[in-house]
């Protein structure tokens, strides 16, 4: 089985230090055999000979996968998560946001605005939208898509500002994908999976050696899923994917590492459900008579039940239709004197058609029939048809050097890059063939609110979104330079300090129809387009400094700041005065303060971590008071919060995963953000806490459990009425066992909401829709090593 990319390299050094300590050892005996002598000389002692090698550790990473990062976690003055893939397999996380629940506060807690519906991994981080800090292997991956993990090798989740490691960043941190490479080392295993919710997944690995003595080898990673959604109705997913890895020079200084992926998802998309009966929730305000709907009153809903979690209340014709390509070339070589280079050239590819139709349970939307009392005959119009018609492109030379100094005083170790990026992302404006001369959606009649049928005959002409000349047209094209110095005085002190700067371009081109379509003519009307560009350079700079107080632990205390131009995630510019993207406007700047310590415990094998921070977010764009038609930069919002983590083994066979957060978040100055009226930032738990843990019995049976924790989430104001304003907090419990049936085939069994929890996972900014979590399920997977 290949245990990780990091860890083979290791074990064969060991056994080509072990070969060469038994060369030494049997050398005096075949000379003496040689002379001719029929014993060995008895006046000759050997020396003592140590053998020393890094032990496996299946929850607890040594080192962050980037070059950046010059020293172990315990001597980096930051707060860096490392997923590793064994805890990804024991808990059957399958997608990029279920691996990340084993980091607290981190989630896909926002389900979007309105009848929108967010796609992919929206991942919030400490108060703040992290979607567009998504990175493989150091590169930014660009597109709103659910990512995969059966070609992750593990996944570095770095908190605080990220501005000075990758450029422009959300405020409070990014995530890196380390992607699998090929190994000198023949292994080869696979996966099959089903479970609830007619799950159905199959994954391979296989990696073989190709020429030991060039260090030339193979890898080849495969997808095949066709699943269900055992918390939904309808919703599929369905994915395949394919990752070929092919390594030269592995045993040599010049190394050279050529992948690529290409996964192609086919699904159909969840819209969540109605808050309705939900804890907060109030009858819509009463609708006037109009000469097509009779007036309304909604008192009598006062006491309406929730809906079923498992309702579905689009179409079977909706889709999200998926193409990532992604081919990457890595070159590495070490000099004589210890410098190292690193060189990584990207071309990735991403295109996104999706369809969903989406609601609002809005008075106007919801009908009921004439007595109006019978919950059973309440229907919802379904107008509301969000699409994406979008292509994400990135082409990125990297280049990374590093070497070691000596000042006589201070030991360097210095890390100096360039980079060079062309990023761009089109989306194409669609219109549906069932629009009408008024511009509202004909065909898709009301549903049941209750029961809802997703089957209702509908035309796939109906569903089919033509494009109608209108798109948006976005470039950054980024040049950055950056230099990192780890110093360490003595054998106690290390003080890193870097600086990055990044020289960006944005260019937006908008072309918007003037006009209005119809079923017969699509496109119609008249092109208008428009060009806006962005230009400017950004500093960003972190200092931190750290003692040890043993040779495994360490206290530090470290500033950074990250900066976000307009534009910078979205790729869209807008004339707006009330639009951050404006051009006019200046960066957001966000600041970090973190003091922390870090133990490394139990022969190393057990991490433990605390860590107190303040960052502090400015540049928001804030509406006059007095005068709606000004806005000004005067916004500022603030994170402040502890967190503790646990990674490791507590004893022989037993391993643990854990982590706590509090924080207390606020808009400093500025408009609340909260529909509630309470001044935190929305989408935030106050709480959050994750273990897992699991145990390995002597016959080889291993038992494993976890526990999550995530505190009540505010959701935004928009002036919705009636709807929620929070999502209540919950527990959620799984677990998991696993056997061993030869040694070369294992069966583990994940059982996941134990308890069988009810409750809201994400809520939309609006409020009259959710995601549902995952009720008591459970999975059986076969692996297979060879």
């Amino acid at each position: 089985m290949i245990k990780s990319r990091k860890h083979a390299p290791a074990r064969l050094d060991q056994r080509f230090n072990l070969n060469c300590t038994l060369a030494a050892l049997l050398l005096p005996a075949s000379m003496a055999v040689q002379a001719g002598e029929t014993t060995p000389p008895a006046q000759k002692t050997l020396e003592e000979v140590k053998v020393v090698a890094d032990a496996i550790n299946d929850f607890k990473a040594e080192r962050a996968s980037s070059p950046k990062y010059t020293e172990k976690l315990v001597d980096t003055a930051q707060t860096v998560t490392v997923i590793k893939r064994e805890l990804v397999e024991q808990q059957g996380a399958v997608t990029l946001t279920e691996a990340l629940r084993n980091t607290p506060g981190v989630g896909a807690f926002f389900l979007g605005e309105n009848g929108s519906t967010t796609t992919g991994d929206a991942i919030y981080m400490r108060g703040f939208d992290a979607s567009g800090s998504i990175f493989v292997d150091g590169v930014r991956d660009v597109g709103s898509i659910s990512r995969d993990t059966f070609n992750i090798e593990q996944i570095d989740v770095l908190k605080g500002p990220a501005g000075t490691d990758s450029g422009r960043s959300t405020p409070t941190g990014s995530v890196n994908l380390v992607s699998k490479q090929a190994l000198l080392e023949n292994a080869s295993s696979a996966a099959l999976t089903l479970g609830s919710g007619q799950q159905r997944r199959a994954t391979a690995d296989l990696n073989r050696v190709l020429n030991s003595d060039t260090g030339t080898a193979f890898r080849l990673n495969l997808l095949d899923q066709d699943s269900g959604n055992p918390a939904r109705d309808v919703v599929r997913n369905k994915r395949w994917g394919v990752a070929p890895s092919l390594a030269f020079g592995l045993n040599g200084p010049t190394r050279v590492y050529l992948n690529y992926l290409h996964v192609q998802q086919d699904n159909i998309p969840d819209g969540g459900v109605l808050t309705i009966g939900l804890p907060g929730w109030t009858p819509p305000a009463p609708i006037a008579a109009t000469a097509t709907k009779p007036a309304q009153s909604f008192a009598f809903m006062a006491g309406a039940k929730p809906v079923d979690p498992s309702n579905f209340y689009g179409s079977v014709l909706d889709f999200d239709k998926v193409r990532a390509d992604m081919l990457t070339a890595r070159i590495e070589h070490d000099f004589a004197g210890g410098a190292r280079l690193q060189n990584t050239t990207r071309y990735g590819r991403t295109k996104q058609d999706y369809l969903l139709t989406s609601f609002m349970s809005s008075g106007a939307n919801l009908t009921a029939n004439v007595a109006g009392s019978d919950p059973s005959t309440w229907v919802m119009a379904r107008t509301n048809l969000t699409y994406k018609d979008q292509l994400n492109e990135i082409l990125t030379n990297q280049s990374t050097l590093s070497f070691n100094l000596e000042d006589g005083l201070f030991k360097h170790a210095l890390v100096a890059g360039l980079e060079l990026t062309n990023e761009k992302q089109t989306n194409y404006t669609n219109v549906n063939g069932a629009v009408s001369v008024n511009g509202s959606v004909v065909g898709l009649p009301p549903t049941s609110i209750y029961h809802p049928n997703p089957d209702t005959p509908i035309s796939k002409a109906q569903v089919n979104m033509v494009r109608n000349g209108a798109r948006g047209d976005g470039t950054t094209n980024t040049q950055a330079v950056y230099l990192f110095d780890t110093a360490k005085l003595g054998e106690r002190w290390i003080f890193n300090g870097g600086l990055r700067l990044d020289h960006y371009t944005t260019t937006y081109n908008g072309v918007a129809v003037q006009g209005t379509a119809t079923p017969q003519t699509i496109p119609v009307g008249t092109l208008l387009a428009t060009s806006l560009n962005s230009s400017d350079t950004l500093l960003n700079g972190k200092l931190s400094a750290l003692y040890k107080p043993t040779d495994n632990s360490s206290v530090y205390a470290l500033a950074a700041t990250s900066k976000a131009p307009p534009g910078g995630n979205t790729f869209t510019l807008s004339s707006a005065a009330s639009s951050a993207t404006n051009p006019n406007y200046d960066p957001q700047v966000t600041t970090t303060y973190e003091v922390g310590t870090k133990w490394d415990l139990l022969k190393q094998k057990l991490s433990l971590s605390a860590a107190a921070y303040r960052t502090q977010v400015r540049n928001e764009i804030e509406v006059d008071p007095t005068n709606s038609a000004l806005y000004y930069q005067s916004g500022k919002k603030r994170v402040q919060g502890i967190e503790l983590g646990a990674t490791g083994e507590l004893m022989r066979n037993w391993l643990i995963s854990a982590g706590y957060t509090r924080m207390a978040s606020e808009v400093v100055s500025g408009k609340v953000v909260t529909n509630s009226g309470e001044n935190r930032l929305s989408y935030t738990p106050k709480q959050a806490f994750t273990v897992w843990t699991s145990y390995t019995l002597p016959l080889g049976l291993q038992i494993g459990g976890g526990a999550r924790f995530v505190d009540k989430l505010l959701r935004g104001t928009d002036g919705a009425v009636g709807t929620p304003a929070y999502a209540d907090a919950y527990w959620v419990y799984d677990a998991m066992a696993s056997y061993p049936l030869s040694k070369n085939i294992d069966l583990r069994l994940n059982v996941y909401n134990l308890a069988d929890k009810q409750y809201v996972m994400a809520i939309n900014k609006s409020g009259y829709r959710y995601t549902p979590g995952t009720p008591r399920s459970a999975s059986l997977t076969a692996n297979f090593h060879f």
